[in-house]
């Protein structure tokens, strides 16, 4: 690398980890680079710089973040790139831990440094090492530069509304990481919107710590509810998705504006956590109390034929054998379309990292199967209540088994976290983005096959 500017060939290739979110961080960070001269390249052992971008959420995900580092880094002792760099969440936490344990990694990146990234390969070129730009606290909003880019992988976007959170539940490192909440506002949101589908993407999924707390910090009594409607009055077909809710965030007003707006999916992303009143409070989640209880009920009355997905923490702190019993006959009541479970990891620095009455890790593990088990019972049942049904999906690719087939998404299905819908008879002239009518004629697990209508 030269020692004033970027030359052509200097390529970066990235490792993005963790959720959606962070998806949106790379693709900042990639859309930068781009601005500033580099090339990406088609994949990690081809480039020059390898930008690791790491979640540090729970345990499972340091774990997997240490493992991609380390793999990057013998990328580097190999002599097949030049410079490792760890950017996002575990920096942002403790990059002190990264540097002591990762003594090859030329530098870290926190979570409000997404577009400096440029600066900082022009001073590993330039010889510096042991660089960190990590800021003490998260304050910053990124909106995407001129180069827009999207790694989805499929005709659908992730658009990040906000960033942080203002809840503080007693298992949870994301607001010292993350910061406040902090929106974006409206115009911008919409603009970005407008050149996704501009750039030929057909869905939208409106991604935050937070979804459905947007706006609550911005002038004016703006919310959730009038982001959608305004996303709906752009114009043309698409779909409007958003994932990562909060219980008592889901108002009348939302859910009269997912039903009057053309293009939103009747679907709900709402992680529940339990529905235990003691686990609720112990968790600092005590407000959700009654959301909680009453959501599905209230979900499907005003938006019928809605799909919900939730996720449940198993194992925290105060959980007893009474407590978790409750939590299976609600999922069993609830009947969520889709339910996400991961067991209690003790996080430094959180209040419940010390609490007293947790679970033996042995006793949250047998119960976290037992809740999947009884999902799994539901999710059978329907499952087999929708084959013949006739809904709309979303083309998104060919399978690549060579079955002539297509793989596809319906309004019940958001992309990466749920199932898909296999379709055959495809015309030759279809291509990923289109929409399609189609009749489903099986569930296999999670997926479904269907035939093509129209």
């Amino acid at each position: 690398m030269s020692k004033s500017t970027h030359p052509a060939a200097t390529s970066v290739g990235f490792i993005s980890l963790g959720c959606a979110k962070n998806l949106v961080d790379t693709q900042i960070m990639a859309g930068a680079l781009l601005e500033d001269g580099l090339v990406l390249a088609p994949a990690p052992e081809q480039a020059d710089v390898v930008v690791v971008n790491t979640c540090a959420f729970i345990k499972d995900a340091r774990d997997e973040s240490a493992d991609a580092i380390r793999s990057a880094c013998d990328l580097k002792a190999a002599g097949r790139c030049r410079a490792v760099i760890v950017a996002g969440c575990l920096p942002q936490r403790d990059r002190a831990a990264v540097t002591e344990r990762f003594p090859a990694v030329d530098a870290v990146v926190g979570v409000d440094a997404l577009r400096d990234l440029g600066a900082v390969i022009r001073r590993i070129g330039q010889g510096e090492s042991g660089i960190s730009e990590v800021t003490a606290r998260s304050t910053r909003l990124f909106d995407p530069g001129r180069r827009l880019v999207v790694l989805s992988g499929g005709p659908y976007a992730y658009l990040k509304v906000a960033e942080g959170c203002n809840h503080l539940c007693a298992f949870c490192a994301i607001p010292g990481i993350r910061g406040r909440y902090r929106s974006r506002p409206m115009p911008h949101v919409v603009r970005e919107a407008e050149r996704l589908l501009e750039a030929g993407c057909r869905e939208l999924n409106l991604v935050s710590q937070d979804t459905t707390a947007y706006g609550a910090d911005l002038p004016g009594r703006q919310r959730l509810a009038d982001l959608i409607r305004a996303l709906g009055r752009i114009g043309g077909k698409f779909w409007i998705r958003f994932l990562y809710g909060y219980p008592t965030r889901v108002t009348g007003e939302l859910l009269a504006a997912m039903g009057e707006t053309p293009g939103v999916c009747r679907y709900l992303d709402v992680p529940v956590q339990h529905a235990d009143p003691a686990v609720l409070r112990a968790m600092r989640r005590a407000d959700t109390v009654e959301a909680v209880a009453k959501l599905p009920d209230r979900v499907r009355e005003a938006l019928p034929g809605a799909a919900l997905r939730t996720t449940c923490l198993i194992g925290h702190p105060g959980e007893t054998e009474a407590g978790f019993r409750r939590l299976l006959r609600y999922a069993e009541e609830s009947r969520f379309d889709h339910l996400g479970a991961f067991v209690f990891s003790p996080e430094d620095g959180t209040p419940a990292a010390n609490m007293p009455g947790r679970p033996a890790a042995a006793t949250a593990e047998r119960r976290r199967a037992r809740l999947l088990e009884k999902q799994w019972s539901v999710v059978r049942e329907t499952a087999r209540r929708m084959v013949g049904q006739r809904v709309e999906v979303l083309l998104e690719k060919r399978d690549g088994a060579g079955k002539g087939e297509w793989v596809a998404r319906s309004q019940g299905q958001a992309p990466e976290v749920d199932g898909v819908t296999f379709v055959r008879g495809v015309p030759p002239t279809a291509k990923a983005g289109d929409f399609a009518q189609v009749r489903i004629t099986a569930a296999k697990d999670y997926d479904f096959d269907a035939a093509w209508v129209l």
